[in-house]
């Protein structure tokens, strides 16, 4: 199933590029930002960010990253672009939706890490930019559609969650991916938002729980509030 996921940016390897562009973007805004280097940030900034992600949650070991440098260069971000890119999906705008605009943060400092376990994954992405950057929230038509990934055809709903309210602004969502009766996984989602600093989590497994998403969140938003004081 990860295999059918990773076609709109929700799996196992390519996740953290899950927080990096909009499907629905012309094709030059696209090649602008896949054109963006791996440029490296000032060192200030650098540690501020790596200090702003989370430690390998209990049971996880990390396998990518940290990865620092402007935001559009990433690798990560490269390998989510191209991942939308190559899916065919019923509704364009829905590939990224609730994700970072890598066309807008192209240039923007930023950090990336991944986890995993035996049953599942999770990436957080942190950025340093305006709240105009904030994900926008899921818009109605995404809440269920399909996609073709890798010849297969896979559907995606999508719930919001009422996880309690952190920093500045944040959301909470879960995706299911189904393509078949017993062939199922879920994206769980977090977005966040306070001062300057953004950080997206996404966490891939067969079930996941809103519970562990709103821990992730809360642990998420004590690191924001230690930089960023």
């Amino acid at each position: 199933m990860h295999k059918a996921i990773s076609g709109i940016c929700l799996t196992m390897l390519a996740v953290a590029g899950c927080a990096s562009g909009q499907a629905a973007e012309a094709p030059a805004k696209q090649d602008a930002a896949k054109g963006a280097t791996a440029a490296a940030v000032a060192p200030a900034e650098a540690a501020k960010l790596r200090a702003a992600l989370l430690p390998a949650p209990k049971g996880m070991r990390v396998t990518y990253g940290p990865e620092t440098g402007v935001f559009g260069g990433l690798k990560s971000t490269q390998q989510g672009l191209a991942a939308i890119r190559q899916s065919k999906l019923e509704r364009p705008e829905c590939g990224a939706a609730t994700q970072l605009d890598a066309t807008k943060l192209a240039q923007a400092p930023a950090a990336v890490i991944s986890f995993a376990t035996e049953g599942g994954s999770l990436t957080q992405a942190v950025v340093s930019a305006t709240p105009d950057a904030f994900p926008a929230p899921l818009p109605k038509q995404c809440a269920s559609y399909q996609a073709e990934v890798d010849g297969t055809r896979v559907t995606y709903r999508t719930k919001a969650l009422d996880m309690p309210k952190r920093g500045d602004q944040s959301r909470a969502y879960i995706t299911t991916a189904m393509r078949g009766k017993d062939d199922d996984a879920q994206v769980g989602t977090v977005a966040i938002r306070r001062g300057d600093l953004i950080t997206t989590m996404i966490l891939v497994g067969k079930k996941v729980k809103p519970r562990g998403l709103y821990e992730l969140g809360r642990m998420a938003d004590q690191n924001l509030a230690r930089v960023t004081r």
